[in-house]
């Protein structure tokens, strides 16, 4: 490297005096022994930080009760992060210093480069000193014996810890009886498919609670029954031995025969002894399919007999069929606070809540979000202790006691435990949102890339690995999941708070992140590595540095004071990540150009009018989500991040929205065509070059177009077409006037699922390629704006047979809409709004046959009762609003409110 800095300055020598020359050259070899092995010292620490990543993944804190053991662990982190500054720094800089202009333009101003790398140069020196510290710690305070985590006998002594391991009584039982009631009926329906039952959901949910009820009412009408717990270590040898121990061997001597048979022994022996049985198996907690598979051939003459399998995981509940499946959800508010109370007042009669006691127990239960291992335990807690002050004190401190408390704790780290590294790492970065957040599921797969937590896997992006991540946090139960988008898709996703708040422990512990408020901000480590805060003041920043900060989030809380904002930037030169969603921001300080890492930029929904020039600076910048901002305009050199992954902007100066265009697209860049990666772009305003522009981006997925012309369609369209990935298209018209053609709309992609469409259409367009020939691929269609004249309704359906999702917003049309027997066959939502003609709706029996959502939304003419609505048998929503004042005298004189019972959400 220090040869290399040295050709350099000799090559571009002509462009400064002699003596300029001379000082460049004085400076760069002050240091030139140091630069010299500079690139092997970088090597020898990135060996060193694969090292240190293997110790901290083979001896995590979680299994770990040793102080001196966990404390050390915390420092090899420090010094593994410190190592992973080092490298950034250095890789930037090396690729930097490639581009031989940038390099002229540093050494005219001096010696920038001799600076840069002699800093570096200074901290391998200071890493290695930790690496040695680190190293001298070890063999000064730990015994060999004390770093190594024994996971089977933990994993055992947390499993004799479960939620429930004793059968509990009846009348003990809260919130259950429907559930068992269920699963009794399956051990005896005659249904073929009834032979496996599965029964899953987040740990301490109760499912070995409700199956041990279960099963010790019912064994006794088995004549072979076992109960074999399985967890996350086992082998088929001892899960075969167990099982032939239950059902009844008996052979002597017990110990010369069965523990040296091996599987296919134990086989032999298990199968005479079931053979013309009726049986009854429960495996309980089982982690991986596997585990059934590989024991279920010796199950057989299976008419009558039942295996019941309880889980955490959603792919081992799919063992059995749909039907014979029970996923088990929190406690009722009603049940949770009966189930407290039975376990907090247990030697009162009826176990009745004192007055005074009340308020603090309903709120108190409240915090445990209906999950029955922290209500009983907190329940148990506060048993012993019915004083009033107490009992606030323990609230405010609640989330604490339950992620601390060994019985909690054991349940909730053994799903932990099962993560892969990156799976942890993605788990644990979202306790950094807020309590009760709806995390989204773009914004959390953006923000996993930013961090690095996934790489790309094949021909899979590291988006699609990242999103397959979200969805195995979803089916361990990990994750919950708030809503589901128009395709099917999770669109949202929340932490339980007990889980967030071990997630927050377990991330403090392991120095991976810190979620906080501004009274213990102030106090915290200095090398924080991630950080969510609350409660930020004008001052807070200013009193704080975080020079090894790579993730600021503080969402709707930040102080709108610019020095805040610019006191983070100045502290902390490793940024990655900055998300200020919803803050109160409204100034992006010019020095942000300087972090060199950036690779997130999050600014939605912030009153921010601008973003600084600098901004061109940030060579790694991979997401910039500046949606619904006052910025009217993108900076010049925006082009220039050719890294750039994701754009996301639109104009929400209120002058500018009107009804028709009630987002704004800002200008598309100056050098867009350079932004080769951009695989989101929403959304930018048409012009006369942008369709050339968009020539050389064939990654997009997600694009959104405004304010198109009549006159750009032939050119825009045609590139579209070509587009090979392309799956979310919006496309609008520059007014509600301006009658766009697609004729030349021909999408390549099999993936465009998604069409918005807003704006007249020309004659004919229902003709065009867009419907006819791409039409069966369209799963969302939205259409606003667009005045067909006729039943819209009757003439997409025969194009459209896959669509999900249907919207159509104000338009002229027929005035009778008729849906008939077999269209939109998939369809599951259809939204219907301010159609201006419509006075009929018609629903011939066998149209719509899996709709569940239906809003029909100020019509101003639809004064009857949608024609044959009681039809739709699996309608789940239906909204009627803004409808002619006679509407609800019609509908109530027809009695439908009685034929539609079968639906359970409605509002007229």
């Amino acid at each position: 490297m220090a040869e290399a800095i040295l050709m350099a300055v000799t090559k571009i020598g002509s462009v400064l005096t002699e003596e300029a020359t001379k000082a460049v050259i004085a400076k760069l070899s002050e240091k030139v022994t140091n630069l010299k092995e500079l690139p092997v010292k970088i090597e020898q620490i990135r060996k060193q930080l694969t090292m240190m990543g293997n110790v901290i993944s083979k001896i995590g804190t979680v299994y770990l009760t040793d102080e001196v053991v966990k404390s050390w662990i915390g420092e090899v982190r420090n010094v593994a992060y410190h190592v992973e500054d080092v490298m950034d720094k250095y890789s930037y800089h090396v690729l930097q210093i490639k581009e031989e202009g940038f390099l002229k333009k540093y050494f005219i101003k001096g010696t920038h480069y001799a600076k840069v790398f002699s800093e570096i140069a200074d901290e391998v020196v200071e890493v290695e000193k930790e690496i040695q510290e680190v190293v001298r710690m070890k063999d000064q305070w730990l015994q060999p014996c004390q770093l190594v985590a024994n996971p089977l006998t933990e994993m055992e002594r947390q499993r004799s810890q479960d939620s429930f391991p004793e059968f509990v009584k009846d009348e003990d039982l809260v919130g259950i009886k429907d559930n068992r009631i269920l699963l009794t009926g399956w051990l005896y329906s005659e249904e073929p498919e009834g032979t496996v039952i599965t029964v899953s959901g987040m740990g301490g949910l109760g499912k070995s609670t409700l199956v041990t009820n279960v099963y010790e009412r019912e064994k006794i009408n088995f004549p072979a029954h076992a109960w074999i717990v399985v967890s996350q270590i086992y082998t088929v040898e001892d899960l075969l031995r167990k099982l032939l121990w239950k059902i009844g061997y008996t052979e002597q001597p017990l110990s010369a025969g069965i523990d040296k048979m091996d599987v296919h022994d134990l086989k032999k022996e298990i199968q005479p002894r079931l053979q013309n049985k009726k049986y009854l198996i429960v495996l309980d907690d089982v982690w991986e399919p596997e585990v059934y598979f590989q024991i279920h051939d010796v199950f057989h003459n299976l008419q009558g007999s039942r295996i019941i399998i309880t889980t955490r995981k959603d792919h081992v509940a799919g063992i059995s069929s749909s039907t014979r499946h029970l996923e088990l959800q929190p406690l009722s508010n009603r049940d949770a606070f009966d189930l407290f109370c039975r376990r907090a007042f247990y030697n009162k009669k009826g176990h009745m809540c004192p007055k005074e006691l009340d308020a603090i127990a309903t709120s108190i239960v409240d915090r445990c979000h209906g999950l029955p291992l922290a209500i009983v335990t907190i329940g148990s807690m506060l048993s012993s202790r019915q004083q009033l002050d107490f009992w606030k004190q323990t609230y405010n401190q609640l989330q604490s006691e339950l992620s601390n408390n060994i019985h909690v704790r054991a349940i909730l780290n053994l799903s932990y435990h099962d993560l892969s590294a990156d799976l942890r790492n993605c788990f644990l970065y979202c306790c950094l949102f807020p309590e009760d957040y709806f995390m989204s599921r773009d914004i959390l797969v953006r923000l996993w890339v930013a961090e690095g937590f996934v790489l790309s896997k094949d021909k899979n992006t590291p988006e699609m690995v990242a999103e397959g991540n979200l969805m195995e946090l979803i089916h361990r139960n990990m994750l919950e999941v708030v809503d589901y988008d128009e395709l099917g898709r999770v669109n949202s996703c929340k932490m339980h708070d007990i889980v967030r708040e071990l997630a927050i422990s377990v991330a403090k512990e392991e120095r991976f992140a810190a979620a906080t408020d501004y009274g213990t901000m102030i106090q915290m480590d200095r090398n924080v590595r991630r950080l969510s805060s609350y409660g930020w003041k004008d001052d807070t920043a200013l009193k704080i540095k975080l020079p090894r900060l790579r993730t600021a989030l503080a969402l709707g809380v930040i102080s709108s004071s610019p020095e805040t904002l610019s006191s983070i930037l100045s502290g902390s030169s490793y940024l990655t990540v900055l998300e200020l969603q919803d803050s109160a921001v409204t100034e992006v300080p010019a020095l942000i150009g300087s972090l060199f890492n950036l690779r997130y930029i999050g600014l939605r929904r912030t009153n921010v009018k601008s973003l600084p020039d600098s901004i061109e600076n940030l060579s790694n910048l991979q997401t910039l989500d500046i949606k619904q901002t006052k910025i009217e305009k993108l900076p010049r050199g925006l082009g220039k991040i050719t890294k750039l992954r994701h754009l996301l902007a639109d104009n929400y100066t209120d002058e500018k929205r009107t009804e028709f265009r009630y987002f704004v697209g800002v200008q598309a860049p100056k050098e867009l065509s350079n932004m080769e990666e951009l695989q989101t772009l929403e959304t930018v305003e048409s012009s006369n070059d942008l369709a050339e522009q968009l020539k050389r981006l064939m990654q997009l997925r997600s694009l959104w177009i405004d304010n198109i012309s009549a006159a750009d369609c032939a050119n825009l369209f045609a590139t579209l077409s070509n587009m090979p990935l392309l799956s979310s298209l919006l496309l609008a018209a520059k007014d509600e006037n301006e009658a766009l053609c697609f004729k030349d709309l021909k999408p390549r992609s099999a993936d465009l699922h998604k069409l918005v469409i807003r704006g007249q259409w020309a004659k004919g367009t229902l003709n065009c390629p867009i419907f006819l020939g791409h039409g069966t691929h369209l799963k969302y269609l939205a259409l606003s704006w667009c005045n067909l004249g006729e039943d819209p309704l009757e003439m997409l359906a025969p194009h459209l047979p896959n669509l999900t999702y249907l919207k159509l917003n104000n338009m002229h049309s027929a005035r009778t809409l008729v849906l008939s027997a077999g269209s939109f066959p998939n369809l599951k939502t259809l939204y219907l709004r301010h159609m201006h003609d419509v006075s009929q709706l018609h629903f011939i029996d066998g149209a719509l046959p899996c709709i569940e959502a239906m809003y029909i939304v100020s019509l101003p003419k639809l004064d009857k009762v949608p024609q044959g609505i009681e039809s739709l048998q699996s309608l789940k929503k239906l909204w009627l609003l803004g409808l002619p004042k006679g509407f609800k005298t019609q509908w109530v004189s027809s009695g439908m409110h009685q034929k539609i019972l079968h639906v359970p959400e409605i509002r007229v």
